[in-house]
């Protein structure tokens, strides 16, 4: 599927995440500052926290619930390797943020 628009870039403030629906899939999406964005699936794999509503450190996505961060360029989990979550490929594009939906 081609890119697909989910945001204009200042609709999500630096360090923050919102929660996207487009083409029957829900996507969490966030602005780590500097024109970079990321997309992961909406929740945490420990106990389906929301992820949109958690807060960015570094390189990562920290769960609200639990702590449990992930890395937003691989998804993996940092505190329980054997946890991830799904990734998707974003681009800024003039102003508008886009996914790579699958």
């Amino acid at each position: 599927m081609p890119y697909v628009k989910v945001a204009e870039v200042d609709e999500i403030g630096v360090g923050q995440g919102t929660l996207i629906e487009r083409g029957g899939m829900t996507i969490a999406v966030f602005n780590a500052g500097g024109g970079c964005f990321y997309a992961t699936s909406p929740s945490c794999p420990h106990e389906d926290g929301p992820l949109a509503e958690g807060w960015l450190e570094g390189d990562a996505v920290i769960c609200p619930w639990h702590g449990y961060d992930f890395e937003l360029a691989t998804g993996a989990c940092r505190v329980a390797p054997g946890l991830k979550v799904s990734i998707y490929a974003v681009r800024v594009n003039g102003t508008a943020v886009e996914i790579d939906l699958p």
